[in-house]
């Protein structure tokens, strides 16, 4: 969401962020409804004080032994044409606010121009892509392989989109997330927290799933909703909060199942464990000071990248452009990890900083050590790492000729001292 102020101030500035992401100019239309919003809000006031007034001439009247009756139907005429107001008022900015909901943040300054991918930049690369003397097959051609990874029945349970997997993969996928965990909690500081996975109508408007991607998302029969990531869920704990600045940053991060529905990305990645419907994904999130945000963005990015670090993978760190980013990113460098079945990187995290965009959405402000009132805090997420995505990374990495594969050294403690997957499956 955004200041209207702001808007009224800086039309100009609104339309060319949303030019930048390809949207049509917006202050516009705007602007005319906070004009008439105001003008509304304002005849209510005056009326009032209008009311006010003639309460005062009724009183008068009275200990005057005067009629008062024509004035007493002024108050009621005044009363009604106020009420009718203040309720055009409330339904003007209840279009305002419905209005901005569907516009995504504005890119920051140092965001390259550009509509999609293409136009994202390098910002720097990590790691050597693996050689191998035999032709490398995708995770997919692995798992089936070892008969470790089920697509036809998870079908024959789900539908399409669902994997099941068994043994020692089932192993590799928990032993990833708890490696995972135990990175990010011992060594960079995030608080573990264990969340619902069903949550509310104004939760997923807090960090903006809602309205825009109600169909990305699945909603139970009692109206609430799996979330799509733990961001949902994190980012708003501090919902309807006013935090002390001696808090801040506040560092979460979460081990969830993730449900999409993947309404949007149709015929992509029907193949393998890329995009399913349901996965596992850590979580970071950070509820920042404003001045100390994009520090904290750097930050998290390091702190997913050092999980591709210590498992050996090849990987790149990419800025999006103003273009591809999501709908509450003002800023995201997008990891991406080599993946030899495929033959190129594919994403394995974005890690976004939203500034007050979400906390404005979910009223998250806190309260300067200096100074009078309360300030709304900055927001970022990342994932550190998408679970599924990162079995893939290490299944094609460590793929050997003979269809087996190495378990990288980070994640041997986890596997029970497990030196290779496939032997005695």
């Amino acid at each position: 969401m955004f200041d209207l102020k702001w808007i009224r101030d800086n039309p100009e500035a609104f339309d060319r962020g949303l030019e930048r992401r390809g949207l049509a100019p917006a202050s516009a239309p705007v602007l005319a409804l906070d004009r008439t919003w105001r003008e509304a809000q304002t005849g209510a006031e005056q009326l009032q004080a209008e009311r006010n007034r003639l309460a005062k001439e009724i009183g008068a009247a009275k200990a005057q032994g005067r009629d008062a009756g024509e004035i007493i139907r002024k108050v009621a005429q005044s009363k009604e044409q106020q009420a009718a107001l203040e309720a055009r008022a409330a339904q003007l900015k209840s279009e305002i606010d419905a209005l901005l909901a569907t516009l995504p943040n504005l890119p920051a300054d140092d965001v390259p121009d550009g509509l999609d991918e293409k136009h994202n930049t390098l910002v720097r690369q990590h790691g050597t892509p693996p050689r191998f003397d035999f032709v490398p097959k995708d995770h997919v051609a692995i798992g089936e392989g070892l008969r470790l990874m089920d697509f036809a029945r998870a079908g024959k349970l789900s539908g399409a989109r669902f994997v099941v997997l068994y043994g020692q993969l089932a192993q590799l996928e928990r032993a990833l997330a708890q490696f995972m965990l135990d990175l990010h909690t011992s060594e960079f500081g995030y608080r573990e927290v264990s969340p619902p996975l069903l949550v509310r109508d104004e939760t997923m408007f807090g960090t903006a799933q809602l309205p825009k991607f109600a169909e990305d998302q699945f909603k139970t029969t009692t109206g609430l909703w799996l979330i799509p990531t733990a961001e949902v869920t994190l980012t708003n704990l501090v919902a309807d909060e006013i935090l002390d600045e001696a808090e801040l940053p506040l560092r979460f991060t979460a081990w969830t199942e993730c449900f999409r529905a993947e309404a949007g990305a149709a015929g992509k990645d029907t193949r393998g464990m890329i995009r399913q419907h349901q996965f596992n994904k850590v979580e970071l999130v950070s509820i920042a000071h404003p001045e100390q945000s994009e520090n904290e963005h750097e930050r998290i990015t390091r702190s997913a990248e050092e999980v591709l670090k210590r498992l050996g993978l090849a990987y790149r760190v990419m800025l999006l452009c103003a273009g591809d980013m999501g709908f509450a990113a003002r800023k995201t460098y997008d990891l991406e990890v080599w993946l030899p079945g495929q033959n190129t990187y594919r994403e394995i995290s974005s890690c976004s900083l939203c500034g007050e965009f979400q906390a404005r959405r979910m009223k998250a402000r806190f309260r300067p050590k200096e100074g009078k009132g309360v300030r709304f805090v900055h927001t970022l997420n990342g994932s550190g790492l998408a679970v599924g995505r990162t079995l893939v990374a290490v299944l094609e990495n460590y793929q050997r000729a003979d269809g087996t594969v190495a378990v990288p050294d980070a994640l041997k403690p986890y596997m029970g001292g497990l030196e290779v997957i496939g032997g005695d499956v």
